[in-house]
C-alpha cells in the first residue's frame, strides 16, 4: 500500500478500460440484435459482462476503487456463482490480507504524528499488525497508562489514491447505469466520494466512535470500545477481543447466529436515536460476539449523521406497504423524497408488487434470513427487463448511506442465516410507523432521559 501513488498510471489505465469494455460489448450487442436475437437477452448479457468487468477491476485495486467495490457488492448476489465467487473471494482477500507495512514505515508514521518520542506514549508496541483493511492496518499495543489498545495506522498515500480513484470513477459514471439505469449516477458518485473521503479523517472517526461509546456505555447487549487518542493518520482505541462475525458465519451455532443477527439489527436501528449517528459500514469484519454475549462494534470511519433519528418517511412507507395502504400515496412519497424522478412514469400495481417482498422481514413477527432469499431478492431488484420497477427508481444522494447499511446489513444477516423477531427491533426505533391520525408508538423507554443527544463529544483523553 505504501507505493499506491507510484502506481497511479496503472490504476488509471484499469479504471479507464471500463467504459471501453462497455462500448465494445454494446457494439457486439447491436450486431446480435440485428441478427435476430431478442433485445432483452442481449441486454442481459451486456449487463452480466459489465458487472463481471466492474467487479474484477475494482477488486484488483485498493483505495477508493476498493471502497466503491464494497459499496457495489450488493450486485454480487445477483450474479451467477461463476462470477460472484471470484469477486467475493478477491474482495475478502483484499480486506483481510493486505500486505503489511514494514515496521520502519509504521515507525515513520508514528514519529511524524506523535513526535520522535512516540514510544513514550506506549508501554509496549507490537510491530506485527493484528489486522489489515483497505486504507490502514491495526497494531496491538499497551498505552502508557496500562490499557490494552488497538492502534490503527493509515497507509501512506492512501488519501491520494482514494481521491485519484474517484476522479477517474466520476468520469465513467455512466457505466454503472448499465446495472441500474434508473439511477442518477453523477450525484451519487459525488456524494459517495465525499463520504468515503471522510474515512481518511481519523480525528473525525475518533469523535464518532466516542459518541457511540458514550451512547452505549453500560448497555447489556452492545459494546463499543472508547477512543483513546487520534491524529491525522493514527487512531488509538481500547482493545476489544471476541469472535469475529466472519467466524460465526463459518463455524457458529444457530444460537450464536440468531443472537448476532438480532443484536446487529438492534444496533443499526437504535443508533440514530441513541447516538444521532448510523454505523455505515456493516460488514462482518466490524463486529465481534463477545464472551459475555454482547455484540462488539468497531470501525466508525463511515457514519451517517442523523441527529433526529431515522427519517419518518421510512416508517410511513413501511406502514403503507405492511397494511396494503393506498399505493398512490406510496408513489407520492417516493416522488417527494426523490426516489422517483419527475420524468418517470410507474405502474402502480407493479410498484406494489415490487415493494411488498422488501418489507417482509419487518412484516412478520419472526423472519428467517438466508442466502437463497438474498439471491432471489437481488435478482428480482436488478432484473434487466424494462417492466422491472427497480430499474425506474432513483437513489437520492442524501440516502446513500442508509441504503448501503440496508443492503450490506441484510447481506450479513443472510450470511448468518439468522432467524429472530426482527419486526419488534425495527419498529421500536422507526418514527412515522402507523396511521397519521394517531400518535406514534412509544420508542425505547428512557432514551431521552438518559441524554442521548447525538452530539459529538469533546476532546479525547490522551
Amino acid at each position: 500500500m505504501s507505493d499506491l501513488p507510484s502506481r497511479a498510471v496503472t490504476r488509471t489505465v484499469k479504471l479507464a478500460a471500463l467504459p471501453v469494455g462497455l462500448a465494445g460489448r454494446t457494439v457486439i450487442g447491436l450486431g446480435k440484435r440485428v441478427g435476430g436475437r431478442p433485445a432483452e437477452l442481449v441486454a442481459h448479457e451486456i449487463q452480466q459482462r459489465t458487472a463481471e468487468q466492474i467487479f474484477r477491476v475494482l477488486g484488483e485495486l485498493k483505495g477508493g476503487a476498493l471502497k466503491l467495490g464494497q459499496a457495489l457488492s450488493i450486485f454480487e448476489a445477483a450474479l451467477p456463482p461463476e462470477l460472484a465467487g471470484p469477486y467475493r473471494a478477491t474482495l475478502t482477500r483484499l480486506q483481510e490480507s493486505a500486505p503489511p507495512l514494514p515496521a520502519s514505515t509504521v515507525h515513520k508514521v508514528l514519529a511524524a504524528d506523535f513526535g520522535a518520542d512516540w514510544r513514550d506514549k506506549f508501554a509496549e508496541f507490537n510491530d506485527q499488525p493484528a489486522a489489515a483493511a483497505s486504507i490502514g492496518q491495526v497494531h496491538r499495543a499497551t498505552w502508557h497508562d496500562g490499557r490494552q489498545v488497538a492502534v490503527k495506522i493509515q497507509y501512506p498515500g492512501a488519501g491520494k489514491a482514494l481521491i485519484n480513484d474517484f476522479a477517474q470513477l466520476s468520469r465513467v459514471g455512466r457505466l454503472f447505469g448499465v446495472l441500474m439505469p434508473g439511477l442518477a449516477m453523477k450525484p451519487l458518485l459525488d456524494e459517495l466520494r465525499a463520504r468515503v473521503t471522510e474515512e481518511l479523517d481519523y480525528r473525525l472517526e475518533a469523535v464518532s466512535q466516542e459518541t457511540f461509546a458514550q451512547a452505549y456505555s453500560g448497555d447489556a447487549d452492545i459494546f463499543v470500545p472508547h477512543a483513546v487518542a487520534a491524529t491525522d493518520h493514527i487512531l488509538i482505541s481500547e482493545w476489544m477481543d471476541g469472535t469475529p462475525l466472519s467466524k460465526i458465519i463459518s463455524e457458529g451455532t444457530q444460537e450464536q447466529r440468531d443472537r448476532a443477527g438480532l443484536l446487529l439489527v438492534r444496533m443499526l436501528f437504535s443508533s440514530p436515536a441513541r447516538a444521532g449517528l448510523l454505523h455505515a459500514d456493516p460488514h462482518p469484519g466490524n463486529f465481534r460476539l463477545l464472551d459475555d454475549g454482547r455484540l462488539g462494534v468497531i470501525d466508525f470511519g463511515a457514519v451517517d449523521r442523523l441527529p433526529n433519528g431515522f427519517p419518518p418517511f421510512f416508517g410511513k412507507l413501511l406502514w403503507l406497504v405492511h397494511t396494503e395502504g393506498d399505493i398512490a400515496v406510496v408513489e407520492a412519497e417516493l416522488r417527494q423524497h426523490g426516489f422517483l424522478r419527475p420524468d418517470v412514469n410507474v405502474d402502480l400495481d407493479a410498484l406494489r408488487a415490487f415493494l411488498a417482498p422488501m418489507a417482509d422481514p419487518s412484516k412478520h413477527d419472526s423472519f428467517k434470513f438466508s442466502r437463497e432469499w438474498m439471491r432471489g431478492e437481488a435478482m428480482r431488484v436488478t432484473d434487466l427487463r424494462g417492466a422491472n420497477v427497480g430499474r425506474q427508481l432513483n437513489l437520492p444522494p442524501s440516502y446513500i448511506l442508509i441504503h448501503r447499511v440496508s443492503t450490506a446489513g441484510i447481506g450479513v444477516l443472510c450470511q448468518l442465516e439468522s432467524e429472530g423477531q426482527f419486526r419488534a427491533e425495527v419498529l421500536r426505533w422507526m418514527p412515522g410507523y402507523g396511521p397519521e391520525d394517531i400518535p406514534e408508538p412509544e420508542r425505547a423507554s428512557g432514551v431521552a432521559a438518559e441524554g442521548f443527544a447525538g452530539k459529538p463529544t469533546g476532546p479525547l483523553p490522551g
